[in-house]
């Protein structure tokens, strides 16, 4: 079957229930900038293609609704995979992207690259082929209204009086809250808002989490095997997980401020907790040592350069190991101590949060996994599980002091993938009342 869109004939076929829904076999490489909408013959589903530089976008089968809706969703999801190649580089600001489109043809787009660089619109205006007054423009979160690293982004889109601006959702930073918005507004730019609104901020739930708390988006990941095992008996856990899954932890690190574990960790595995295995930028290191046993030989105090380090320790740390330390360009962090005499966590997040670091990365050990689940610290836990059986070892998760199943912690996962042979399980840990850190 052939369907003529804008002048072009796309060859496709339909297959039967159970199927795909639709095959694309052959397609004109010269096509570009075309959206092309494909009935179903059933009636009741539409499928979006657009083609950009030979590059073919297929959105899901959408239930038949008005074009305005169809085609909304269709180039936010474009923004939302725009801003999402800014990961790793843009935090503590966060992913935008932006598309420009007039009569269904993309004829612009643009994401956040760098921090302290420009935003997306800017980028996407740059990179318009053509005039952008009267055209729509999608953006993911709501256009900034402040001075910081760069201008308002809000001044310069009105400027170029576009006819509609669609936003997935509203800024949660008190400087821009609404207001870029009611800019857009005030300029007679009509203004849809909330397209793909729980997507959006999903994208963003690091940046959301920090503006809104004053303290780090918090991930627990832990790799262990089937019978909750992180080591052996005797300390050896390298490598549980596939290399696959070593790939994926790296990319994890990468996408967080900081990296954190506990002395014992540093200990046992001597790790150098950089991004090694993608291209990424380093973490910061984080050491939790209450009384300042880290070895000063360890991985973690060399190329200070490439990877800053900190230590979290308490008043009982050594004041002679301190400016040791300092001496090799370490920094040590003093915490009051909790009611078991290790650094507080819940204070230790709070004074990373006044540093602006937006997230951190906990990679163990167990005592730190164990204290970090026991308080409801984590917004997010990530479980590599690998299909191997240890018996006796070190276990990823100690006692939390729950003798009663009603009162365990309820996990819901968002999404499972497969490494290898390593299932990934990342999900989050119902809140309770205590989870509350504030600054």
């Amino acid at each position: 079957m052939n369907v003529t869109a804008t002048g072009f004939t796309l060859k496709y076929k339909e297959l039967m229930p159970g199927g795909n829904r639709v095959s694309l076999y052959h397609i004109l490489r010269h096509l570009s900038n075309k959206n092309i909408v494909l009935p179903s013959h059933n009636g009741g589903l539409k499928v979006l293609f657009t083609i950009q530089a030979g590059i073919i976008y297929k959105e899901k089968s959408l239930k038949k609704s008005t074009g305005n809706a169809l085609n909304d969703e269709f180039y936010m999801r474009r923004a939302l995979s725009l801003a999402r190649r800014g990961e790793s580089w843009v935090s503590p600001n966060p992913m935008v992207g932006a598309v420009i489109v007039r009569k269904n043809r993309i004829i612009g787009e643009g994401y956040h690259k760098r921090f302290g660089d420009n935003h997306a619109e800017i980028n996407a205006i740059a990179r318009s082929s053509e005039p952008i007054a009267g055209a729509t423009i999608y953006i993911n979160l709501e256009p900034c209204a402040h001075f910081g690293k760069t201008p308002p982004c809000i001044d310069r889109l009105i400027s170029h009086k576009p006819a509609r601006v669609v936003i997935g959702t509203a800024d949660p930073n008190p400087l821009v809250a609404g207001r870029g918005i009611d800019a857009l507004t005030r300029h007679g730019i009509k203004t849809t808002t909330g397209v793909l609104a729980e997507e959006c901020r999903r994208l963003n739930e690091r940046f959301f989490t920090f503006i809104q708390t004053g303290v780090p988006f918090i991930t627990v990941k832990f790799a262990q095997t089937l019978d909750g095992r992180i080591a052996t008996g005797t300390g050896q856990s390298r490598w549980i997980s596939s290399e696959k899954s070593l790939k994926f932890a790296h990319k994890l690190r990468s996408s967080h401020d900081a990296v954190l574990i506990g002395v014992n960790t540093l200990i046992r595995d001597d790790p150098e907790l950089t991004v090694r295995l993608i291209r990424g930028k380093n973490p910061l290191r984080i050491i939790v040592d209450s009384s300042l046993r880290i070895p000063l030989t360890a991985h973690v105090l060399k190329n200070q350069d490439r990877a800053g380090t900190l230590i979290a320790t308490t008043a009982r740390g050594d004041s002679e190991k301190r400016k040791r330390l300092a001496d090799m360009g370490v920094e040590t962090m003093v915490i009051d101590e909790d009611g078991t005499h290790r650094v507080d966590l819940k204070k230790l997040f709070v004074a990373l949060g006044k540093r602006n670091i937006s997230s951190v990365l906990v990679e163990g050990g167990s005592d730190v996994i164990t204290s970090m689940l026991k308080e409801n610290l984590s917004d997010r836990v990530v479980i590599v599980v690998a299909p191997r059986i240890l018996g006796k070892g070190i276990e990823a998760v100690g006692n939390l002091g729950i003798h009663n199943i009603e009162k365990s912690l309820r996990f819901s996962h968002r999404k499972i993938i497969k490494k290898d042979s390593d299932l990934i399980i990342d999900g989050r840990i119902a809140r309770t009342p205590n989870r509350k850190i504030t600054s």
